[in-house]
């Protein structure tokens, strides 16, 4: 049975539920009313899970992985790309017949049931999704939002905070160029942020985003002052920059920071936002370009983002103890942790960054990129750490180590230091703190950062 629609089924099952990106696909399934479920190989009995106690609340029935969930009523079984086909449950879906799609393929079916909006790039996707979803909002347009992070909006109000219904015709939805599945999208309005070096070469991004580009049904909205991506342009007028000789039909100027604060113009609309960074002003620009290409005044827009909070641990600030301020981010690429780190400096005379980088294969593909763009950030009084690189299984070649890096950035002549287990960082680092300074915390993919954030905290 081929699955054309998403109105073709009612009740359906999610292996490995409990995924940032499944469940927010659940949550927003089980807000259009279908009958979904879903087992995680993190549920165990006995043991408490906020994700599934999250998810029960959001009427999405949990099991175990042990296949109990999926019976003859099941109508779909969505697997993410971590699901291999040796996963019981995918055997006995198979026995029972039931089609099988992969979270990306699922997207695009939600994606083709309503006005999508599909944010992709490199970087900011995540804070370009949620800012956009909150300018919709405050217009009283009942948007849907499926986001790769949760907004803090959200999880004040006890829920996981990576998706909502809405009630209205659009939809906003994060695009993800590294497993390829941004081209299964065929959204109304397609946006393109920029165009960096990540998980692929340079080349292989531009074609993907080339297909992203020629599926999109209506407007396609491009980063002007990003040379990459502004050669997917479309029409100017809809596209923005942060470059006033770009001639786009969006512009921001006048940027200035203080402490946690920017502010900016939008087309000669002033804007305020309790966030940090010229990259977050560009992320505003890119949101408040769509929104105000589907009817929304840009007066409306800087209302909405001077209300806006933010999303989970991206420059989430932790608080100020002994005149050092700690900053959570998820930069994890070259272009992020520059971005990530230069935010930081408008906030205090001296950064300490802290970085885990993650696998070694990203590690190694990327280390020139890292260097240079880490000492190009750094004033003569900052300083870079790193711990060893962050392993999630599987059979990688460990022939780096992020000591190299440092060593690349000391003979740059960089105030470099690493400190293998991230354990002993605090202490370390401790005698380098003054009282006035920022310690940003940097790294992704693995899921005890957040804990590891927490911990610092106490040790300061």
């Amino acid at each position: 049975m081929m699955i054309s629609s998403i109105n073709d089924v009612e009740h359906i099952f999610f292996i490995g539920v409990a995924g940032t990106g499944m469940s927010a696909l659940a949550q927003w399934l089980a807000g259009a009313g279908k009958k979904v479920s879903g087992s995680d190989r993190y549920f165990t009995p006995g043991t408490y899970n906020d994700t599934r106690e999250k998810l029960e609340a959001a009427g999405i029935q949990c099991f175990e992985q042990d296949g109990s969930g999926i019976t003859p009523a099941t109508q779909l079984v969505v697997v993410s790309t971590a699901i291999e086909n040796t996963v019981y449950e995918v055997q006995k879906a198979n026995t029972l017949n039931i089609p099988i799609i992969r979270r990306s393929a699922l997207l695009a079916l939600i994606a083709k049931s309503k006005r999508t909006v599909a944010i992709g790039g490199t970087s900011g996707k995540s804070t370009t999704t949620a800012m956009l979803y909150t300018i919709l909002e405050q217009a009283g347009l009942q948007p849907g939002i499926i986001s790769g992070a949760g907004l803090v909006s959200i999880i004040q109000q006890g829920k996981i905070g990576n998706a909502i219904t809405g009630k209205g015709d659009w939809l906003v939805i994060e695009a993800d160029e590294s497993d390829g599945s941004i081209v299964q999208y065929q959204p109304e309005i397609g946006v393109l942020l920029n165009i960096d070096k990540d998980h692929q070469e340079l080349d292989a991004l531009l074609e993907i985003f080339t297909v992203f580009k020629n599926n999109t049904t209506g407007r396609f909205v491009v980063n002007q002052s990003h040379g990459l991506a502004a050669r997917l342009s479309q029409n100017k007028q809809y596209d923005f920059a942060i470059d006033a000789n770009a001639g786009a039909g969006y512009t921001a100027t006048q940027f200035a920071q203080q402490g946690l604060q920017i502010s900016f113009s939008i087309n000669g609309v002033a804007f305020t936002m309790e966030q940090v960074g010229r990259h977050n002003m560009e992320n505003a620009l890119a949101a408040t370009a769509v929104a105000n290409s589907i009817g929304v005044s840009l007066e409306v827009c800087a209302k909405a983002l001077a209300t806006y909070t933010g999303i989970y641990r991206r420059h989430q600030v932790l608080g100020k103890k002994q005149g050092v301020w700690l900053i959570d981010d998820y930069a994890h690429n070259p272009a992020k942790c520059a971005a990530s780190m230069a935010a930081c400096q408008y906030i205090a005379p001296k950064l300490v960054a802290w970085f885990q980088p993650h696998g070694y294969a990203p590690t190694r593909f990327l280390r020139a990129d890292f260097v240079a763009e880490i000492a190009a950030t750094l004033r003569p009084q900052d300083e870079i750490w790193m711990s060893e690189i962050f392993y999630a299984g599987g059979t990688a070649v460990k022939d780096i180590s992020a000591s190299d890096l440092i060593n690349d950035l000391k003979a740059l002549g960089k105030k470099a230091f690493f400190v293998a287990d991230r354990k002993e960082f605090v202490a370390a680092a401790k005698p380098h703190f003054t009282d006035d300074c920022v310690l940003l915390l940097m790294g992704a993919r693995d899921p005890s950062l957040e804990q590891y954030a927490q911990e610092v905290w106490q040790a300061l």
